[in-house]
C-alpha cells in the first residue's frame, strides 16, 4: 500500500502532485472510496462534519478533487455486510480517502470492521488520510490526542508506518498545537515522529518516506 498522510487534505500543488504520482494516473481516471467514520467519534463529533467530507464541502479538499468516481465506505456498517462484497469494493478502488475526527474511534472501527487486517494486502491502493485518518496508521498518537475510550485503554494505533505524527502544527485556532507542545509530545512518544502543518503531507512508498510541504514541519528522531 502507498500512503499520503496529509495534515489537512490536499491543500497545495505539491501535495496534489504527490497524490497523482502515487496513483500513477490522473485523478480524473481514478476511483476512490471515502471513509467518513472518524468524523462521528469524540465529544465534538456531529453529522455535519462527515457530510461536508463526503460532499466535498469541507475545508480539507479530498472528495472534490475531480475523481472518476467516489463511493462511501462507512466502517460501522461493514460488520453487517457480506465480507466478500465489501472487500471487493475496497480492492477495486484506486484510493481510500480517510476522514479526520477522532483517531481512537477510527482505529476501533478499522479493527472491528476488518479493514485493518485488509490494508497491508492492498499493494497498489493509495491510502490518503486527513488528520486522524493519517494518525491512525502510526504506532501511537500520544495520550494528549486520546478522546474516545478505546477498548485497548492506551494510545496505540495500527502501526502500519513506524513513525508518529503531531498534526496541525502552529494552527492559529489551536494554541495546543504550538511547536513547544509538539516538543513535549515528542518526548512522550520516544520514537521517530513528525510535526506537520496544514500545508504538509508525508508520502510513504516501498522506497521510503518523503515529506511534501509548502509550509513547515519538523522531524523528531531520538536515534539521531
Amino acid at each position: 500500500m502507498k500512503l499520503l498522510l496529509t495534515d489537512s487534505g490536499v491543500r497545495n500543488p505539491s501535495i496534489l502532485a504527490a497524490l497523482v504520482d502515487l496513483l500513477g494516473k490522473p485523478i480524473a481516471e481514478a476511483s476512490a472510496l471515502c471513509i467518513p467514520t472518524a468524523g462521528y467519534g469524540g465529544p465534538y463529533g456531529d453529522p455535519g462534519g462527515p457530510w461536508r467530507f463526503v460532499s466535498g464541502r469541507s475545508a480539507a479538499p479530498m472528495t472534490g478533487l475531480g475523481w472518476k468516481s467516489v463511493g462511501v465506505l462507512e466502517l460501522t456498517a461493514l460488520p453487517s455486510i457480506d465480507r466478500d462484497r465489501w472487500v471487493s469494493w475496497v480492492r477495486e478502488a484506486d484510493a481510500l480517502l480517510v476522514n479526520g475526527g477522532d483517531t481512537m474511534y477510527l482505529c476501533h472501527w478499522m479493527r472491528e470492521s476488518g479493514l485493518a487486517d485488509l490494508l497491508p494486502s492492498l499493494r497498489d491502493t493509495v491510502y490518503v488520510g486527513i488528520s486522524a485518518g493519517s494518525l491512525v496508521v502510526t504506532p501511537r498518537i500520544g495520550e494528549s490526542f486520546v478522546d474516545f475510550d478505546s477498548p485497548t485503554a492506551d494510545d496505540s494505533t495500527l502501526g502500519i508506518v513506524d513513525f508518529s505524527i503531531f498534526p496541525h502544527l502552529d494552527s492559529p485556532d489551536r494554541p495546543e498545537t504550538s511547536m513547544a507542545e509538539a516538543e513535549r509530545w515528542a518526548a512522550e512518544i520516544k520514537g521517530p515522529a513528525y510535526a506537520t502543518d496544514a500545508q504538509t503531507a508525508i508520502k510513504v512508498t516501498d522506497v521510503g518516506v518523503e515529506v511534501v510541504s509548502e509550509g513547515h514541519w519538523k522531524l523528531f528522531d531520538p536515534a539521531s
